[in-house]
């Protein structure tokens, strides 16, 4: 799918309701993690970030430097009406693999495995944090613990071998475990990362 039909297949998708991946509030793991980062003046991204309730979290406890970048427009309309004070141009509209801009900390959440998997594309998502990052710049985030099978639906998977694959060219990894503070629905299928850029 080029961008158009992305943006217009995402926007259907929330225009529909069908949403399974949103939780209604910020990720267990993710939140504990913002919980420990003393630096509030960092610049994060949450790209693919949905309803980005990890974003309405960090905004609401001083990271005032975060941008949210979702192909759709619809998600970012429903955080701006939750947080009308949030900054309407750190509300990005586009495609994660041509965007530009320089970024201490990324966060992933149920954005890897929402895009087509193929090899092309998950290669790219490797160069273009590494791209993204600042010096000394981190990935960190969710991914979810389940291989990639033929003709699978989303949430697309994958296995921690093959997603340090895409990233260990790039990136230092710190850890990549399995996650021991899952929210339920997701206990023992997700793997919890800290990246630093090489």
């Amino acid at each position: 799918m080029n961008t158009k039909e992305l943006e217009e297949y995402w926007s259907k998708r929330y225009e529909e309701n069908r949403t399974g991946w949103d939780i209604g509030y910020p990720s267990t793991p993710i939140q504990k993690y913002i919980d420990q980062i003393s630096n509030q003046e960092i610049k994060i991204l949450i790209p693919g970030a949905g309803n980005a309730y990890e974003a309405e979290y960090l905004y609401q406890n001083g990271f005032k430097n975060t941008f949210v970048l979702d192909i759709s427009k619809a998600p970012l309309q429903a955080l701006h009406k939750r947080v009308p004070t949030f900054p309407e141009e750190n509300l990005m509209q586009g495609n994660f693999f041509s965007h530009e801009g320089q970024y201490d900390l990324i966060i992933e959440q149920t954005f890897f495995c929402s895009f087509e998997p193929s090899l092309e594309n998950r290669t790219n998502y490797g160069k273009t944090i590494n791209k993204l990052l600042n010096k000394n710049g981190k990935l960190m985030g969710l991914w979810f613990n389940h291989p990639l099978v033929e003709n699978a639906a989303r949430p697309f998977g994958g296995t921690k071998k093959e997603y340090l694959s895409y990233l260990e060219p790039y990136l230092e990894c710190i850890v990549f475990e399995d996650c021991y503070n899952s929210i339920k629905p997701r206990a023992g299928k997700e793997l919890f990362g800290i990246f630093q850029k090489k």
